[in-house]
């Protein structure tokens, strides 16, 4: 017996059954997936424009902590990422803007879980299901070949084999169309979680635009003055001040220093007019 003839042998054998028992239990799992995705993304919705506003406020009129309390408010993954950016907010813009990009990329990790399982089964479902078509069309055929070398009955040669021939095709049929009742949900699942997943990350960038904003408006040294007035709220100890403060300071007194000696020298009398 050829390859041929094995594989034919074990495909008759199987039959289409295994194949659908197979799209049942996918689209079992597809649909869990669905329900589990669609509940997450529903748990971290939030008003996006008031917390933007919110935070945009809290930002000029109160400290960090006040933006950070606000923030930690909301279960979205937008304020999680802000969260980031704020923790490294004494150490400037740059600093805070590389905290939200991993921060983002973490977050980007977190909403996409699961997802591919509805890609791939969206993507190869169809196929599944014709290669049960195939499997049933080969036993159609089979059928048909055994019925015309049978020595039976017209009765039965007319009127049974052509029956069976007919239910195969049938069988085959159907594993086409659960594929296609498996994929299509699939897909139209996946690309409706992948918009709300780019929307969910460009509104991660606008609202990290308005702490960026406030960072950059004061600059490093506004930074981390603010971010040491809060730790001085909190109880903690002040923050030294920025170096270049430090250099401006040393420098002004070495001038004043110099101002005064030199005014010393003018008051003093030379010694020709005290003769």
């Amino acid at each position: 017996m050829n390859i041929v003839e094995k594989s034919k042998a074990v495909m008759l054998a199987m039959g289409a059954a295994p194949v659908m028992w197979l799209m049942i239990v996918l689209s079992v799992l597809s649909v869990a997936i669905i329900l589990e995705r669609g509940y997450f993304f529903y748990s971290i919705r939030d008003d996006l424009e008031v917390l933007a506003r919110d935070l945009a406020k809290a930002l000029r009129t109160g400290t960090f902590d006040d933006a950070r309390r606000r923030l930690e408010s909301s279960p979205s993954a937008e304020a999680a990422v802000v969260i980031a950016g704020l923790s490294e907010a004494d150490r400037g813009a740059a600093a805070a803007e590389e905290a939200m990009a991993g921060a983002t990329a973490l977050q980007r990790m977190k909403l996409e879980r699961r997802l591919v399982f509805l890609g791939t089964l969206g993507n190869n479902a169809p196929f599944i299901g014709l290669f049960g078509t195939v499997v049933g069309i080969i036993q159609a055929f089979q059928k048909l070949g055994e019925s015309s070398k049978a020595t039976a009955t017209a009765a039965a040669a007319s009127g049974g084999a052509p029956s069976e021939v007919m239910n195969a095709i049938a069988e085959a049929l159907v594993a086409t169309a659960i594929g296609l009742a498996v994929a299509i949900p699939a897909v139209a699942a996946f690309n409706f979680f992948q918009r709300l997943i780019k929307s969910t990350v460009n509104n991660t960038d606008a609202l990290s635009r308005v702490l960026l904003a406030h960072l950059k408006g004061e600059g490093v040294d506004g930074a981390v003055a603010h971010a040491s007035a809060t730790r001085l709220e909190d109880g903690g100890r002040p923050s030294s001040p920025p170096r270049s403060e430090r250099g401006h300071s040393a420098s002004e007194k070495a001038a004043d220093k110099h101002t005064e000696k030199h005014d010393k020298n003018e008051k003093k009398p030379s010694s020709a007019e005290e003769s």
